[in-house]
């Protein structure tokens, strides 16, 4: 791994002298009245003239742009400096009312009177997320499905409509294009150290802002409109994602951040101010400054291990970074085996937390929601912040020399590191379906406990309880559990009493207990997951309505108040939720043992997986049916009964065949 003592930037030459230096070369002083009026309001005009044009095809000339505008940015954060923070608020507040954060813009006005550069960064992170959030509400006057990525939502027509062209130039001269100043990509993906990023941009940003709110209250006036902001995504289920222990690892953390080859030295202010952000409960703070240097570390480790340093820097405009999603990929651009998950292969702990936290789609995505906007700064859970930071240690730890084997061997860093070691993917559709099915098993175990009227009144149903073609289906399931018995642990069937010892929710337990590889899942059996995890969903919504259904109709049996038709159709349902228990228990079991079989399957026998998956799409037609027939306006329980036997015939003619590819499998 590089010395990371020898790195002095991670900016390259092109793009560092378009940061640094492009914006400095006019040594003009710049009138700060030519671009204010008298209230205070921006002159739009003043600032637009100040962007040049390619006389080839009229497009933005950044480079030329970039000069002139330096001056400029310069005059706007010394009259900021010259500004107490009670007249900045008079004069500017209101007009950052139409970003929802009024606050973050704000507090960064109080950085811009500092000296201290990590804070400025933090300070353009967080209001480059914030704006990018609040144009995209602004898009939404106009148009639908607002644009993911910055620079295709700064070059739409819609905010065009809205702001002019011109002015959406400026901007883009500052973020989102990479041909310009591209303040936010280079921050947010772990480029730039903090001494490499103008405090004037910021300053500059922070009075574009209040500018384009000026200008919006002027359309949103002239138009009727109502501007509206989309709700921020609230984190649930917190518990899911606690992998770690408490925060006393903080206390040795600093230590560990200043010896860690895992760090770039020109990063550690960014490390330390994270630390300390946590310290004071700042959590998103603290994750806006760490979730960039994990990219950047491990940028480090990726172009070690492949061998391309020169990756290490950031890209021109005619290339892509090395971000995340490339670090993580199975292949390169080239298509040579991306040596990084190799590295981090044993313990798997550190690719499969960042796959959960940042890439699978039913993940928190921490990044993503963080440098877009879409999460209130201001509540930002602790409990994520603590994992974050959990996991930083961990990486930190295991990325360093043996020095610090002592620190390595603290009472402190051995539980942490123990977690990790242990670490299973949560978010992959794999872990997801096995808690599916988990939760689908917990609710159908309900159903025993279901009131039920006394059985004196109740009455057979003919084709449910107490004739043959019943007992031969109870016997089908019999045989089906039986034919599955050999992929089952040992002593799991009792031969009195099969159903009931086996299609239990301790057995489903344990299977799913048993470890699968989620990292690069083939397409195939990532196909096969999808139908699992939909035919897992069906059978909990009719587990739920089940048990809706019949807490319904006891009270109103108890009250009287069921019709002749009502009452014998409430017989019907309480007979037949007998027999559906073990058919959806004995479907979940499928699921399950599928799981574990699945990856092999599709490998070795491509063309049985695709009859397989055929015969799991009609599973996946009688639960959606189910769903149907159970539901409360249906109530079709001698149908609902039917079409079981069908599909338990079904499950028995296939049963054979797919122990066959088991077998193949193994």
């Amino acid at each position: 791994m590089a010395l990371p003592d020898s790195v002095t930037t991670c900016l390259s030459q092109p793009v560092h002298y378009v940061i640094c230096k492009l914006g400095f070369e006019k040594k003009d002083t710049y009138d700060i009245d030519n671009i204010l009026s008298g209230n205070g309001e921006v002159c739009w005009p003043a600032v637009t003239e100040h962007v040049c044009y390619l006389e080839s095809d009229q497009s933005v000339d950044y480079i030329k742009s970039i000069r002139s505008l330096g001056p400029v940015c310069e005059s706007v954060n010394l009259y900021f400096k010259s500004l107490t923070k009670e007249q900045f608020v008079i004069q500017y507040a209101s007009w950052f009312h139409w970003t929802n954060c009024t606050e973050v813009f704000l507090e960064v006005f109080d950085v811009l009177q500092s000296t201290q550069a990590t804070e400025v960064a933090l300070g353009l992170m967080k209001l480059t997320s914030c704006l990018e959030r609040a144009l995209g509400d602004v898009y939404l006057l106009k148009g639908n499905d607002c644009p993911f990525l910055l620079r295709d939502l700064l070059a739409s027509e819609q905010l065009a409509d809205v702001f002019g062209q011109a002015v959406m130039n400026v901007l883009r001269v500052f973020i989102g294009s990479p041909h310009g100043l591209n303040l936010r990509n280079v921050l947010w993906h772990g480029f730039a150290s903090p001494q490499e990023i103008p405090a004037k941009y910021c300053a500059m940003l922070l009075f574009l802002t209040a500018g384009l709110g000026q200008l919006l209250q002027t359309y949103l006036l002239q138009t009727k409109s109502v501007l509206v902001h989309r709700p921020y995504v609230v984190f649930i289920s917190l518990e899911e994602l606690d992998a770690f222990p408490g925060n006393e690892i903080l206390s040795i953390a600093e230590e560990l951040v200043k010896l860690s080859n895992f760090v770039l030295k020109i990063m550690l202010p960014f490390w330390i101010a994270a630390l300390t952000a946590f310290k004071q409960s700042r959590y998103a703070d603290s994750v806006i400054l760490l979730l960039p240097q994990l990219e950047a570390g491990l940028r480090l480790l990726f172009t070690t291990t492949n061998k391309c340093p020169n990756r290490l820097l950031t890209a021109e405009s005619s290339a892509l970074y090395t971000t995340f999603d490339e670090m993580l990929a199975k292949h390169l651009d080239n298509e040579e085996v991306n040596q990084l998950p190799v590295v981090l292969k044993e313990p798997a702990m550190e690719r499969d937390f960042l796959w959960d936290f940042l890439n699978h789609q039913e993940g928190p995505r921490i990044r993503d929601r963080l440098s877009h906007g879409e999460i209130n700064l201001e509540t930002f859970p602790r409990e994520i912040a603590n994992q974050i930071v959990g996991f930083a240690i961990t990486i930190l730890c295991r990325f360093s020399d043996e020095a610090m084997f002592s620190l390595k061997e603290h009472m402190i860093i051995k539980p942490l590191m123990s977690c990790a070691s242990c670490y299973q993917s949560r978010f992959h559709p794999i872990s997801r379906l096995k808690k599916q099915v988990l939760e689908c098993m917990k609710s159908i175990h309900l159903w025993p406990e279901l009131a039920t009227v006394p059985e004196e009144k109740e009455q057979k149903i003919k084709g449910l309880e107490g004739n043959a073609e019943a007992n031969a289906l109870i016997l089908m399931i019999s045989e089906i559990i039986s034919q599955l018995q050999h992929y089952m642990p040992q002593n799991c069937c009792s031969s009195d009493d099969p159903i009931n010892s086996v299609l239990t929710e301790r057995l489903l337990v344990e299977l799913c207990d048993t470890h699968i590889c989620t990292l690069y899942c083939p397409r195939p059996v990532l196909e096969v997951v999808v139908v699992l995890r939909k035919i897992s969903a069906q059978c909990h919504q009719v587990s739920q309505q089940v048990i809706a259904g019949a807490g319904l109709r006891h009270t109103q049996w108890l009250n009287k108040t069921l019709r002749s038709r009502q009452r014998h159709n409430y017989r019907r349902m309480l007979n037949s939720i007998k027999f559906l228990s073990p058919v959806l228990r004995l479907i979940l079991l499928l699921i399950t043992l599928e799981l574990v079989s699945v990856h092999s399957v599709c490998k070795k026998n491509p063309f049985d997986y695709q009859q397989y998956l055929k015969f799991l799409k009609s599973v996946l037609q009688y639960t959606e049916n189910l769903v149907t027939y159970t539901s409360p306006d249906k109530n079709k329980w001698d149908e609902t009964m039917e079409l079981t036997k069908k599909t338990l015939i079904k499950i028995k003619k296939i049963s054979d065949r797919k122990l066959m590819l088991m077998h193949l499998a193994t």
